[in-house]
């Protein structure tokens, strides 16, 4: 069904199945920007993001910004597009995309992608998407568990984003991800939106990215026909992200050391808080996003393989895309070399290189805080996870 035949309030009808985990419709933003406006919590981030200006010209600014906001898309363009656009000039070196492989046209995508930032992934990708003349951003996939405060899940719901719920009994889980799957499918095939989601729940900490499987069975779920011609309708684009510096990567590591001393050990929400900021206000270099080709054509020779072992050669595909999409920077090879004693990849990088990348890791240790820290584990945890994308690299055949 075209989305031009279904009238917008017809659409909004549509979606009263999904209301316990969709995003806003654009009847309800005008009320939902006054509340988030209105919150002192809300304010306080806002006004961090230009401590500049006397708060009186920084509300001005924030409500002048808003006030003619009556559309999702148009709180992404006027409101999170100018506050991502700030993040990548003052914590990163740079943001590139090649979507050479997909078209800015009538189709709509389900990206994919490994997971590096909670809010950023998503985020930047939008952005993107818009600068390349494509019809329109994404809907996000998120976890209730980050939504920890009223005015978080207000703006996460503003800008896009579905909820997907954590911490449920199996037949909670169940009738959960088939409400999901069920969204998706309307989002891509009647709302006409593309949607971000990653490969798995939560970020691989040692940057070793795999698609769970659970994940395609989830997105499978929703559709119509059998499980390949589900995933067809949803148009999956396998995305990879490249940072150049992880600005959580000495988070990560400290969590590695927690669950190793403490393995029932959780974080807590203060714990997610931490990760949410430091992720968005720590630098990070360099930033690519490479988008592959839809996997709709290869989807069509698996039609003769035993059901049992669908989902295994879709996530291995998926893989093996994103992990050739890596863009690689001095500090990978760096890494793989130091943690094997060797200087392999020393063609990829300077004397001068090497230093920069040593006292960044000396410098994230440092910002560990734990009681006992093992700084020889530590700084193998963080080694590892600029290390693995050459080593994931490397076995897709793709040249590193």
């Amino acid at each position: 069904m075209e989305n031009e035949m279904i009238p917008k309030t017809e659409l909004e009808e549509l979606e009263h199945e999904f209301d316990a985990i969709r995003p806003y419709n654009d009847s309800e933003v005008k009320p939902v920007t006054k509340r988030l406006l209105a919150d002192k919590q809300f304010n306080k981030l806002m006004n961090r993001m230009i401590p500049w200006l006397p708060r009186r010209v920084r509300n001005w600014i924030f409500r002048m910004a808003l006030v003619r906001v009556d559309t999702t898309l148009k709180f992404q363009k006027r409101f999170m597009k100018p506050a991502v656009n700030y993040v990548i000039s003052k914590y990163t070196r740079g943001v590139t995309f090649d979507h050479d492989c997909i078209q800015a046209g009538e189709e709509r995508y389900t990206f994919m992608s490994n997971h590096r930032d909670i809010v950023l992934d998503s985020a930047i990708l939008s952005k993107k998407l818009l600068e390349a003349k494509f019809p329109t951003t994404c809907e996000i996939a998120i976890g209730d568990n980050l939504l920890i405060y009223p005015w978080i899940k207000r703006l996460v719901r503003l800008n896009k984003a579905f909820t997907v719920k954590r911490g449920l009994s199996p037949r909670e889980l169940l009738q959960s991800s088939q409400l999901v799957s069920r969204y998706m499918h309307f989002a891509i095939n009647q709302k006409k939106e593309n949607i971000w989601i990653a490969q798995r729940e939560g970020r691989a900490k040692d940057s070793d990215d795999r698609t769970q499987e659970s994940v395609l069975k989830m997105l499978a779920m929703g559709g119509e026909g059998d499980v390949i011609e589900s995933l067809r309708q949803l148009h999956i684009v396998p995305l990879t992200i490249s940072y150049e510096y992880d600005p959580c990567d000495y988070l990560k590591a400290q969590e590695f050391q927690q669950k190793r001393d403490n393995p029932s050990f959780k974080k807590s929400q203060h714990d997610d808080l931490d990760n949410m900021k430091t992720g968005i206000l720590g630098f990070k270099g360099r930033v690519h996003y490479h988008a592959a080709a839809c996997i709709n054509e290869w989807l069509d020779e698996l039609k003769d393989l035993p059901k049992t072992e669908i989902f295994s050669a879709i996530a291995h595909r998926i893989d093996m895309e994103i992990h050739a999409g890596y863009r690689l920077y001095p500090g990978n090879y760096i890494a793989l070399d130091e943690l094997n004693g060797t200087q392999q990849w020393r063609a990829f990088y300077s004397k001068r290189e090497k230093r920069i990348f040593d006292t960044y890791v000396r410098r994230q240790l440092k910002k560990v805080r734990m009681a006992d820290p093992d700084k020889a584990f530590l700084r193998e945890r963080i080694l590892t996870m600029y290390a693995n994308p050459v080593i994931n690299k490397m076995k897709t055949g793709a040249k590193v």
